[in-house]
């Protein structure tokens, strides 16, 4: 099924029906790491260096792809805005923001394109307004703008339409308008496709667009409103960037990260996505391609507690809230639609993928698994948000009592685990988080949080767990915590353990031990034993490794970590991906990933002195 890549890790040939080699798109043959991300609290779109929007689902993240030359290089929609014969001399986020801007020199002049995904005053706009300004700096210089309409996965056939208030595009139930100032000609006006140019001198500046909506009549902005929102949406993101409360080492990459974690926070519901993107591979040429834009349950808990360490109790408050309606809805699953329903099972899509990587997927089977990391997730979440301040209702009080007897009666079954594995197995990180969700619940009921009829059988079952793990999960041959009982393969999501207080801190800090040992390559880490032969390395783990190792008290190889995977990291604009290959150090899998992010903050806040723990009461 896979159309893999050459020798030299080229893509493989395109053809089109006749047999004859076929161009490749603008945007599609990039890194990962060279895409910049832009939201709306909506919606997230990658941009390419050569100033191609690659990547666009509309008006949700979720949604059918609009651009998605990312995943279709050959027959796939784009968005451009290029200059011909000029280079990107710098290419960067404004400071505190997610507004982009990237300067092009040619031999004629100077340029600045600045790029949002932007809001207005009172928040997120009721359509998707995306907004692309030119600017020359000196000189002059002529600006190309092309726009190609996708077929959404080959599901709709794009059509234009002549109208009066600009260039209306049909994309199924997506309807849209392509507006440009009023020095921007259009050259081409047909089929799927809207050309336009401009020339402009220095002090000069033009702005293209585009404002879209799913079944639903369109307002339409004048030019001058889009161009005031770019800054206008800057000035959104600074603002919300001052509240964070994070001032010590590495201030800039935990900014970033957390700007990148607000990209991913979907506003319609609170819901936190995993990634923005379907189907980017995890081993070029190879088959690991999910799909990320639903909401997990560890996801959005992680993610609540990485708000509530650098200040951003709104974020927390809202995806903590979603999460608990979403357990009273539907019971406790391992992902959600970002709108809040179950989670859809994979399908397949006709698409060439990334670089050659097959299968392009729409929806995620871990929709149909039971992971015990859910009690673990939702009772740590639970237990930070009321040590930060904060108050349970009564209702979120009787769900999460509820899902405490749920996790006694059910830690001792065989679970998918946190890697989302085929085969079900007793996951040593799975009973870690089956005892974590009891010691969480017990000590909230002592606390007066939740209804504390049960706490006896809590106890008696966190106990029994605990022993458990000590009896069946140990490898006095490695040293080390394994994978799960009957083998000798380790897992680095055993670092998380120190975060969750699990007992028994020698036996911890000799597991990552062997876990730097055997996973490690450099300083990046494989996920489990063996992952090393079908994927990259899983970012989210350097930090684990670091943030456990300062929990410990191994600050100086807790800083050696940290600071080691931020150097190695490839150059680009500061978003993260999934995974890194080692051998080559470009990014794999999907992104901009919220796991990986939000990691970087866990052990940030951790290496700084910020111990992540809720007071505990006592036994």
């Amino acid at each position: 099924m896979n159309e893999r890549t050459n020798g030299r890790g080229d893509f493989p040939e395109a053809r089109d029906g006749t047999g004859t080699d076929r161009a490749r798109l603008p945007g599609s043959e990039f890194p990962i790491q060279d895409y910049a991300a832009l939201g709306d609290g909506r919606s997230v779109a990658l941009v390419a260096p050569d100033g191609t929007v690659a990547w666009w689902c509309v008006p949700e993240m979720d949604s059918p792809p609009l651009f998605d030359t990312l995943l279709d290089p050959q027959a796939g929609g784009f968005f451009q805005v290029d200059a011909e014969g000029a280079r990107v001399v710098e290419r960067r986020y404004r400071q505190d923001s997610n507004v982009l801007d990237t300067v092009l020199v040619s031999d004629t002049g100077r340029a600045r394109l600045t790029e949002s995904l932007n809001s207005s005053t009172a928040g997120r706009l009721p359509w998707c307004e995306l907004a692309r300004r030119i600017e020359v700096l000196s000189g002059s210089m002529t600006f190309r703008s092309r726009v190609v309409f996708g077929t959404r996965g080959d599901t709709a056939s794009p059509w234009l339409q002549p109208n009066p208030n600009g260039c209306v595009f049909h994309v199924g139930p997506v309807l849209g308008l392509f507006r440009c100032s009023d020095n921007v000609r259009i050259t081409e006006e047909e089929d799927r496709t809207v050309a336009a140019t401009v020339t402009l001198a220095a002090g000069e500046c033009a702005t293209v667009a585009l404002i879209a909506g799913e079944d639903e009549p369109l307002g339409v902005p004048t030019m001058e409103e889009v161009d005031a929102r770019i800054d206008v949406s800057d000035e959104a993101w600074r603002r919300w960037a001052e509240g964070l409360r994070y001032d010590g080492p590495h201030r800039d990459e935990v900014r970033r990260s957390a700007l990148a974690l607000k990209l991913l926070l979907y506003s319609p519901s609170g819901a936190i996505a995993a990634a923005a993107t379907t189907s980017l591979p995890e081993g070029i040429g190879g088959e690991k391609n999910y799909d990320y834009r639903y909401a997990w349950i560890r996801d959005a808990g992680y993610s609540v507690n990485a708000f509530l360490r650098v200040g951003a109790m709104p974020e927390a408050k809202a995806a903590f809230s979603w999460l608990m309606k979403r357990l009273d809805r539907h019971g406790p699953r391992v992902l959600y639609t970002l709108c809040g329903e179950v989670g859809p099972d994979e399908r397949a899509l006709e698409l060439p993928g990334y670089r050659g990587s097959r299968p392009v997927l729409v929806g995620n089977a871990a929709a149909l698994q039971h992971q015990h990391g859910i009690y673990g997730d939702i009772f740590e979440t639970a237990a930070l948000f009321v040590a930060d301040g904060n108050v349970l209702d009564q209702r979120s009080a009787t769900i999460l009592a509820a899902l405490a007897d749920q996790a006694a009666d059910r830690w001792r079954q065989k679970d998918a685990g946190i890697w989302e594995l085929r085969e079900p197995q007793h996951y040593t990180m799975s009973k870690i988080s089956a005892w974590q969700g009891l010691a969480r619940a017990v000590e909230l009921a002592k606390a007066g949080h939740l209804p504390s009829t049960c706490v006896p059988r809590w106890q008696r079952e966190r106990d029994r767990i605990a022993a458990w793990i000590e009896e069946h999960c140990w490898s006095e041959a490695r040293k080390a915590f394994v994978l799960h009982p009957g083998t000798l393969r380790l897992d680095a999501s055993l670092a998380l353990a120190v975060r969750f207080g699990f007992d028994g801190r020698d036996k911890l800090s000799s597991t990552l031990d062997a876990i730097r040992d055997e996973l490690g390559r450099g300083p990046f880490l494989y996920r489990y034993s063996g992952a090393e032969q079908e994927e990259g390395a899983f970012l989210a783990c350097s930090f684990w490794l670091a943030e456990a190792l300062a929990e410990l008290g191994r600050q100086a190889e807790a800083e050696d970590v940290f600071t080691g995977t931020l150097r190695a990291l490839p150059e680009g604009v500061g978003i993260l991906s999934e995974m890194v290959d080692p051998q080559t150090g470009d990014f794999l899998g999907n992104t901009p990933q919220g796991l990986s992010h939000l990691a970087l903050i866990h052990a940030a806040c951790t290496l700084r002195g910020d111990r992540n723990r809720p007071v505990r009461a006592a036994r």
